[in-house]
């Protein structure tokens, strides 16, 4: 039309990457994550195929051996194959990296969402495989990664102030998720009361336990280079981030690390301390498919929850918790791990409901996160975190990741810590 020639094609790899959010990086990633992907299903064949061979009865034992003979052996060469094919692909595209336009100082907000759901639902897996798709734990600022030196924290602060705010997601979150429908609660109590917010971005997949091992040392990392005194830490947890303070807090106290002398106020929003129901539900389904021999393999499906996912069914927050046992077990004997001596903590919960009810019984949770695990709450008075009813606060009306930008949950916090 009008005599015009198209535009011509683009003709190379940084041409056609240069408008994707997309990294090098990446793409090797998908390809391993690809490559174990169907391995992993081959293995649920080659399993379903030996049980059924046996033919045990419908409710018999079934196994996880592999296949023998010529059978198995197909299904060795079939495993083999992937893996050569794949550490094929990873050469090839380690070759091609150099070709693609560098990776951009800055991610788009849809990669970090993607990723941190990733992780949140495999991140295990991720980190253990070293694949570059598994989020390091950083704290950050912006989205950006602060270097823990003194001169690092000046250069990305302009006017750091005494006063630290640390603030912890949840699972399958990241950092910017703190700004919902506007309102960034780090932001808001930096305007109130002068803290210096900071952000904790991490691999919400790993054990809470891990990442609570991990946040010690980046804390007492942080504390020894911050360019002025420290007068006081405050961390706020959201759901799973609750969690991940509160191991923090026991290993620092058992490490003898100093930045729990510092820390001041910690505040849980709908963090499930005694576990959330729906991942209890996900666990009976793989009770129910592994009590017949013929479906016992599927039941590695209704398993691809990473070990995060698994500790919120109780609230684990100790490495013993699943160290020596079957993380996927129905029940599991747990020890009250006692809230950090010197800091006063707080507890907010939602609950659908429009107002508190009259019957006498705890009102619904938020979706996710019952009322009385939220507050710390449990029936065996032995496992409750005593946390005082003048630090509680139930919000109704309101879903889980409301807690985020509600304005009354935020006034709560401005009441508690300015």
């Amino acid at each position: 039309m009008g005599g015009h020639n198209p535009p011509p094609a683009p003709t190379t790899l940084g041409a056609m990457t240069r408008k994707s959010p997309i990294r090098p990086a990446d793409i090797r990633g998908v390809s391993r994550l690809a490559i174990d992907a169907t391995i992993g299903l081959t293995r649920l064949v080659e399993t379903m195929h030996h049980n059924i061979v046996r033919t045990p009865g419908i409710l018999g034992r079934h196994t996880q051996e592999p296949t023998r003979g010529i059978t198995g052996l197909v299904y060795r060469t079939i495993q083999g194959a992937t893996r050569l094919v794949g550490s094929g692909i990873d050469a090839l595209i380690a070759q091609l990296t150099p070709l693609l336009d560098q990776e951009p100082a800055t991610s788009s907000g849809t990669r970090e969402a993607l990723l941190a759901a990733l992780n949140g639902v495999i991140g295990d897996h991720l980190a253990a495989s070293a694949n570059p798709l598994s989020i390091p734990m950083q704290l950050r600022r912006n989205g950006q990664p602060l270097v823990l030196t003194r001169q690092g924290l000046a250069a990305s602060i302009p006017q750091p102030g005494g006063k630290i705010l640390l603030l912890l997601h949840g699972l399958c979150m990241n950092d910017l998720k703190w700004r919902r429908n506007g309102h960034d609660h780090g932001e808001a109590l930096a305007a109130a009361a002068g803290f210096t917010p900071l952000y904790l971005h991490y691999n919400s997949g790993q054990h809470v336990s891990t990442n609570g091992r991990a946040f010690a040392d980046i804390m007492e990392a942080l504390v020894q280079a911050w360019p002025v005194p420290v007068e006081k830490l405050v961390i706020i947890g959201h759901s799973m981030g609750g969690l991940v303070a509160h191991s923090a807090c026991y290993y620092a106290r058992l490490g003898g690390q100093t930045w729990l002398q510092h820390l001041r106020q910690l505040v849980f929003l709908g963090t499930p301390h005694h576990g959330a129901p729906l991942e209890r539900g996900g666990n009976w389904v793989n009770v129910i498919l592994e009590l017949s021999p013929y479906t016992a393999a599927l039941a590695r499906l209704g398993k691809i929850r990473s070990a995060g996912i698994t500790d919120l069914r109780h609230g684990s927050v100790l490495d013993e918790d699943w160290q020596h046992g079957d993380r996927f077990a129905r029940s599991k004997k747990r020890t009250l791990v006692p809230l950090p001596e010197g800091a006063q903590c707080y507890a907010i919960g939602a609950s659908i409901a429009k107002a508190p009810g009259d019957s006498g019984k705890p009102p619904p949770g938020d979706g996710l996160v019952p009322v009385r695990s939220a507050l710390g709450q449990h029936a065996d008075q032995g496992l409750c975190l005593n946390i005082p009813e003048s630090r509680q606060w139930v919000g109704y009306d309101m879903h889980h990741l409301d807690l985020l930008d509600n304005p009354e949950v935020y006034q709560r916090l401005q009441k508690w810590l300015c």
